[in-house]
């Protein structure tokens, strides 16, 4: 590296120099380079990290994901009915969830990037799993609807802090796969809940079984929360499993592919001007669109199987196969982005799979001649709804070098997406059981206007990159430009959108 390169690195830990950049040969010379020769060393590292840290905040995630969805596993078994619940009254539980959700997402993700993740991440998880312990205990309406307000608000931004997390410790074509493990972890969490539903609605008791089921994923996440705070490293520096090497490793790594400054002091003014880029409501607009399927997906799978006339105990076991099998094309979209080192082609197919599961649904009139049809459509639901969850989150994180606009801008998009379960919990109506056609119809054109914006916004950042190649007289690309030199974002003229 050329000592201006070096001097540009600036503050690393001693040894960071030591790692030197490749120059490709068709890039103009005065372009210091993000990527580095030691290949081995970055494997190594990054497989301490894929073992040290991923499992950990997989295992929350598990857990995050059953105790936010197992209301709807309580439902098939007559929750609304044990409790009392007036017409109407089961939407407004799922629905009182999301307004805090969004409302103390961005508060509370600021307040996990100046304290750190690794600390707030275990508060978050102690305390939504105390609130699914307390709703074993409720009596009536107002106690659940109460419970689930505070579950809304220890949720909010536990999404987007795992994601800024790991952007501190992987690079940018590192994440999606990286994401995508860890995310998986929720459908297997909608798998498990059915499994776990079907075991416990079959226990032979005085007390409702949908009180059991909150007593056992409730006590579950309370104690896993409390290992989480004593082991997760604060950041690469202060991992104990790391040596000095490693440690100036994984500094460089982050300093020249993920972080204009890493570690940088939160500053509110700074991280709000993430809103002043054009493309950022385009992401926005895309999180909404994503937000109705993946949240009728979440919410509604078990009413939506239901209509294959199977019994309650029956019908939280046929929601296992098409969560499982949405975990496995999570992955193989993910590790395909990776690969490619494109984020939007797969986002987009992630929405037409969607678009065409609740299409092929909505159009079965007889379900009994047509079930294994039906049944197959339900696959396609959840195969496209979690891949574009993850890869979306990974796009706009890779193209956003300043930390603070990456929680920011993270901790706004993923709870407006989750925002969308208002329309989803709503649209999903009792008069229209068992086939909810009016519900599927907005759900699918949800999914195909996701797509839409999704193509069209990358298709923009193509063009846009062959522009600037254009102006510079030269061609690179987004790997080719470290991000310690991109603080500004696209006013920086070698700027290269991450596709």
């Amino acid at each position: 590296m050329s000592n201006k390169a070096d001097e540009e690195i600036g503050k690393a830990p001693v040894g960071a120099g030591d790692l030197s950049p490749v120059q490709s040969s068709n890039k103009v010379d005065d372009i210091p380079t993000a990527r580095v020769t030691d290949h081995s060393a970055e494997r190594a590292l990054c497989w301490k990290f894929d073992i040290r840290i991923l499992p950990v905040l997989a295992v929350m995630y598990f857990f995050n994901a059953l105790d936010k969805g197992n209301l709807g596993n309580a439902q098939t078994v007559g929750l609304s009915d044990d409790l009392n619940f007036a017409p109407g009254e089961y939407n407004l539980v799922v629905s009182i969830f999301f307004v805090p959700f969004v409302v103390f997402a961005p508060p509370i993700a600021w307040i996990g990037k100046y304290y750190g993740a690794a600390r707030v991440l275990p508060v978050l998880m102690f305390t939504f799993g105390s609130m699914t312990l307390l709703a074993a205990a409720a009596q009536n309406f107002s106690g659940i609807f109460a419970l689930r307000w505070f579950l809304g608000m220890a949720e909010s931004a536990f999404f987007p802090l795992v994601i800024y997390y790991l952007t501190t410790f992987y690079r940018r074509a590192e994440l999606a796969r990286r994401l995508a493990i860890f995310y998986a972890a929720s459908n297997i969490a909608n798998a498990f809940s059915g499994l776990l539903s079907f075991a416990v609605f079959r226990i032979e008791s005085h007390m409702y079984a949908w009180r059991y089921l909150f007593i056992i994923e409730g006590s579950a996440s309370v104690l896993f929360s409390l290992f989480a705070f004593w082991y997760l490293p604060r950041s690469a520096a202060e991992a104990k499993f790391l040596n000095e090497d490693e440690k100036s490793l994984a500094f460089h790594r982050i300093q020249v592919d993920s972080s204009s400054v890493v570690q940088e002091k939160f500053n509110l003014k700074d991280s709000l001007q993430i809103f002043r880029r054009p493309t950022t409501y385009g992401f926005l607009l895309i999180e909404i669109c994503l937000g109705v399927p993946l949240q009728s997906v979440s919410l509604f799978l078990p009413q939506i199987v239901q209509r294959l006339n199977y019994s309650p105990v029956r019908t939280n076991l046929y929601t296992v196969a098409p969560n499982v099998t949405g975990a496995i094309m999570l992955l193989i979209l993910a590790f395909s982005s990776d690969f490619t080192r494109l984020r939007f082609p797969f986002i987009t197919l992630g929405f037409l799979f969607t678009f065409t599961g609740f299409i092929i649904y909505t159009a079965i009139d007889d379900v009994e001649r047509q079930l294994q049809l039906a049944y197959y459509a339900t696959f396609m639901m959840c195969w496209g709804t979690s891949a574009p969850s993850v890869l979306l989150s990974t796009w706009y994180n890779n193209n956003i070098a300043h930390e603070g606009q990456r929680v920011t801008l993270t901790s706004v998009g993923i709870p407006l997406a989750n925002l969308m379960g208002l329309v989803s919990s709503n649209i999903f109506r009792m008069e229209d059981a068992p086939k909810y056609e009016p519900a599927l119809i907005v759900t699918a054109c949800f999914g195909a206007t996701g797509a839409l914006v999704s193509a069209l916004l990358g298709l923009y950042m193509v063009y846009d990159n062959k522009r600037r190649n254009t102006r510079m007289g030269t061609v690179i690309d987004a790997r080719d430009v470290p991000t310690m030199l991109l603080r500004d974002g696209p006013k920086v003229d070698k700027f290269r959108w991450f596709l």
